[in-house]
């Protein structure tokens, strides 16, 4: 049985003209998704641009009945609610401005695994692509990467195929609820996946694999990773639209150069042309450019630092590090509850020292 609270974050998430932002700035301001439901309807009036909307939705009790309808299916079906406060959220995802303040989630895979890749590209893979996926996926076993991407035709089955071939979870993320799966001949992957896996979405069941849902997907998969490579697009497609997004989370990008007359490699061509993406073309580049050590290398680094006097708050940030390997500056601050300044400060410290190193987009790694 679920807790009386899901209810009312479900409903949070029903409500006209509350999206992801207002929904977490409500969760805020009240205290709780429920503590919304239960403030006085003049109260909730006064809330700029969507207060009408929102003391008749909390005061006519549709949302949360449809809530309730919800649940029995979660519960029928066993599926994991994660609301943006609940400590198994995403930590990766939660950073982003933009992130869904709810997530429904089946399978076994950790969201918050040490190393995350997300692989996106053509529904139209080539040979080349395929290879090329298989390639990277294989190479990357020793550095137990969870597998991300959107279960859709082409590069993204492919992913998920290799990661699962080679012992890897992979977790597919989806453009409607988990009563179905598009496309439905990916259906016996699905299965495979929520064994050695999972599928995750914002989306409610009974909600159709409608166009406009893709590119809120896009910015899941980009937000629950490390690094985002995309093997093989055209200009236009989701896997540009999920580069960019990438982009903008400060996450590393990587793109697979093809030939310059095929129009299935203009898109990454174009990535890497213009800056948005490091040039990739094996395995050890991924694991080089993203700081990732062997098992072998990692103990040795953690033997050299213990001659060096830290900090208590230097000693947190290297615990944090050696546990998550590579986080950002701000996920730095939130997880050991330091202020940013004093943080920052412990960094550079951490750096002058060669405990750290800061890569792009201000995230850092052990040395």
């Amino acid at each position: 049985m679920y807790d009386e609270t899901l209810k009312y974050r479900i409903g949070l998430t029903l409500i006209p003209g509350v999206g992801d932002v207002m929904g977490r700035k409500l969760v805020m301001l009240y205290g709780s998704a429920e503590a919304v439901f239960r403030e006085p309807r003049r109260h909730l009036k006064k809330m700029p641009r969507i207060g009408e909307l929102l003391s008749q939705a909390v005061s006519g009790g549709g949302v949360l009945n449809q809530a309730e309808k919800e649940i029995a299916f979660m519960e029928r079906y066993r599926i994991t609610p994660l609301f943006f406060q609940d400590e198994g959220y995403p930590r990766r995802l939660k950073n982003c401005v933009d992130s869904p303040i709810m997530l429904f989630y089946k399978g076994n895979a950790d969201l918050n695994a040490t190393r995350v890749i997300g692989m996106v590209g053509t529904r139209k893979a080539t040979d080349y692509g395929k290879s090329v996926t298989h390639e990277l996926i294989n190479g990357l076993v020793n550095q137990q990467v969870l597998v991300v991407s959107g279960l859709a035709y082409g590069i993204d089955c492919c992913a998920h195929r290799a990661a699962l071939d080679q012992g890897l979870k992979t977790v597919g993320v989806l453009g409607h609820g988990l009563d179905t799966v598009y496309p439905w001949l990916h259906r016996p992957l699905a299965e495979k996946m929520l064994i050695q896996g999972g599928l995750v979405t914002e989306f409610l069941s009974k909600t159709k694999p409608d166009r406009s849902n893709f590119p809120k997907r896009n910015r899941i998969i980009a937000g629950l990773c490390d690094a985002i490579i995309v093997v093989e697009a055209g200009r236009k497609g989701g896997a540009l639209i999920t580069a960019d997004i990438a982009n903008s989370y400060n996450r590393d990008v990587f793109a697979v150069p093809g030939r310059v007359s095929d129009p299935f490699s203009d898109g990454t061509n174009y990535l890497i042309r213009t800056n948005r993406a490091a040039l990739i073309q094996k395995p050890d580049d991924v694991s080089y450019l993203m700081g990732w050590k062997t098992s072998t290398e990692a103990v040795t680094v953690s033997q050299r630092k213990i001659f060096i006097e830290m900090t208590p708050d230097e000693e947190q940030i290297v615990a944090l590090l050696q546990e998550s390997g590579q986080t950002g500056i701000d996920e730095i601050s939130t997880r050991v509850e330091i202020p940013m300044s004093k943080v920052s400060a412990a960094l550079l410290n951490l750096e002058f020292e060669g405990v750290v190193k800061c890569m792009p987009g201000k995230v850092y790694v052990l040395c």
